[in-house]
């Protein structure tokens, strides 16, 4: 007897599977396009809640399909001073490339639907307990379409991205802005211990750990300046949304990334008047 589509001898013979130059399953392309109509009737997917998508279609823009990237990506190995204060460069290269494989594939399926940009997106990292050495980062979003005669596209040409939900992305429109891009800044950073006689004369007193102090402040800044930087190679007019996250992954305690992530806007035509409205909720 076989099971799921193994035949004798097969179950323990590991699976090629066909991707995209740029890393996509070739089963993904094959589903996005069922979806867009080839060979059927469109239908979409989404992560949309029903406000969401009456938002949308009230901008007249049209969802596409839940478009998203993947990248397991095992993490180096790179050790600080233990008494000094330094980025970790090694590391902080990693965390880029692996989240641009993952933005880089959700947009290439965002590409393939004929997408002008994707809403919602979430960057999320994650690991598993058979791969203790490495992580997985995904990036995940709802594709969209522009209605006939506008363009959302960057000036790259590509769809836009953002991680603003629909309402946001509502009040943006509405004020004469459009999202540009998802930009980030990562810096991965060891903070330095402290000597002996540091410890001993903090004990007891109320005192500015200096050193820690500093640490904290040059890794944000340093993901700051390059979250910045993404935005103003675009031409962007700012970054809404905009919030530094910092997480420790797989590392030893005193090693830490620091992540500035936000949304860059540009302005695309002019302010339209919001009426506000009035809504009770039906939940308990």
């Amino acid at each position: 007897m076989s099971f799921f589509g193994f035949g004798p001898g097969q179950q323990n013979q590991a699976q090629s599977v066909e991707v995209t130059a740029g890393g996509v399953p070739q089963d993904a392309i094959a589903r996005l396009r069922r979806m867009s109509g080839q060979g059927g009737a469109p239908m979409f997917t989404s992560d949309l809640s029903v406000s969401e998508f009456v938002l949308l279609d009230e901008l007249q823009m049209q969802p596409l399909g839940l478009v998203l990237g993947s990248s397991i990506f095992h993490v180096g190995f790179q050790i600080g001073n233990y008494f000094q204060n330094q980025e970790l460069g090694y590391l902080s290269q990693a965390m880029y490339q692996a989240r641009e494989l993952a933005m880089s594939r959700m947009e290439e399926e965002a590409a393939v639907l004929g997408a002008d940009g994707i809403v919602g997106v979430r960057l999320e990292v994650g690991g598993y307990i058979w791969a203790p050495n490495a992580l997985e980062f995904t990036a995940i979003g709802t594709a969209v379409k522009a209605p006939p005669g506008t363009s959302y596209r960057t000036v790259h040409d590509k769809p836009f991205t953002c991680d603003l939900n629909v309402q946001d992305f509502y009040k943006l429109h509405q004020a004469g802005y459009v999202p540009a891009e998802l930009v980030l800044g990562s810096c991965v950073y060891h903070i330095a211990h402290q000597g002996f006689m540091q410890s001993i004369r903090t004990l007891g007193n109320n005192i500015e750990l200096q050193n820690y102090t500093e640490a904290l402040y040059d890794a944000r800044e340093l993901a700051m300046s390059r979250m910045q930087a993404e935005a103003e190679a675009h031409g962007a007019t700012g970054i809404v949304g905009m919030n530094i996250v910092e997480k420790n992954h797989v590392w030893e305690p005193h090693v830490i990334e620091f992540l500035a992530i936000g949304t860059s806007i540009v302005r695309r035509g002019e302010k339209t008047k919001i009426t506000p409205t009035f809504q009770i909720g039906l939940n308990d």
